[in-house]
């Protein structure tokens, strides 16, 4: 666990939603709640000037971008000048990715990144609306429109508006575990996981109403992810027939089933290897996997790294 530092790098126009997200996350004090402090600086290449934000709002920083210079994470937030980032932001951007910092971009700020020259060869994403212009800034980066984000080593980008949440519990959670995330997510009132290989665009039926929500079903899944569940059980619960169940789950939640409890069973699994002294093999029957070779596969697979080595970085102390 490194991450004690993000410096937030303003540009004018500031982006005022993404800049709250990032302080949501990374900026509330919430140390009552176990969650450990994070030095949060907000950086600008003129501190000393006021930065538009809209209708006559206006912020301040309060670093230059000698903030960025150690932080363990430097953030992006979107920004709507149709100017590019300055040779001062670029020089920051590129040394964070240099000294192996974590960066992150939220919807368009991943134009910032790819006029930095961090984003060729990487998988990255942006706002739907703004991928080909980041195709055209970075020709040789690996741009994905589809997804809600998307990370490449130690670079996060994120497509727009509440993506840029998930981006950002998803960094706290691969930094402090989900039991950290989960208490972060529960005062934002957010789900404390979503797959960045969700689709930007969730088709739901028309028309839309609660009695035809999947969420009870999904809210029941996860109180029982123990157990083996079929496509046709599914659909049989939700007096669905298979054909059209398996539809209306890729419309309401963007994935298959069969992915949507594979990536929830990884989520307990995480939260097991934190919270307890369970075996692997005891942690994979409880989170659903029933086998320690299949839980150690997705779990690898999920999170990049293999659940003996998750506990030693996250277990809590006794």
């Amino acid at each position: 666990m490194t991450l004690r530092s993000v410096a937030v790098i303003l540009q004018d126009p500031v982006s005022a939603f993404e800049f709250g997200v990032l302080d949501e996350v990374f900026g509330t004090d919430r140390m009552d709640e176990g969650v450990p402090p994070i030095d949060f600086r907000v950086c600008a290449e003129t501190p000393e000037v006021a930065l538009d934000i809209r209708f006559g709002v206006t912020l301040r920083a309060t670093h230059d971008l000698t903030g960025t210079a150690d932080a363990d994470l430097v953030a992006v937030p979107a920004c709507k000048s149709p100017h590019g980032p300055s040779p001062a932001v670029v020089a920051a951007i590129r040394d964070a990715v240099d000294r192996g910092a974590w960066v992150l971009s939220l919807c368009t700020g991943a134009l910032t990144l790819a006029a930095a020259g961090v984003l060729d060869g990487r998988s990255c994403t942006t706002h739907w609306r703004h991928t080909e212009r980041l195709e055209a800034l970075a020709p040789a980066a690996l741009v994905d429109p589809d997804v809600l984000y998307a990370q490449d080593g130690k670079i996060v980008t994120s497509a727009g508006t509440a993506a840029g949440i998930d981006a950002c519990l998803h960094v706290l959670r691969t930094e402090f575990g989900a039991a950290v995330t989960n208490r972060v997510a529960r005062r934002m009132v957010v789900p404390p996981h979503r797959d960045g290989g969700q689709r930007q665009f969730i088709e739901r039926p028309v028309p839309t109403t609660q009695a035809d929500s999947l969420g009870p079903l999904l809210e029941w899944m996860l109180d029982h992810l123990d157990e083996s569940h079929s496509v046709a059980d599914l659909a049989k619960r939700s007096h669905l027939s298979a054909r059209t169940f398996a539809r209306r789950f890729v419309a309401e939640t963007g994935t298959t089933p069969h992915q949507w409890l594979t990536e929830q069973r990884v989520v307990r699994a995480r939260e097991l290897l934190e919270s307890s002294d369970l075996g692997i093999e005891q942690v994979a029957t409880r989170s659903g996997f029933g086998s320690a070779a299949l839980l150690r596969h997705h779990f690898q697979q999920g999170t990049g790294v293999s659940p003996t080595a998750y506990r030693s970085q996250h277990a809590c102390p006794a």
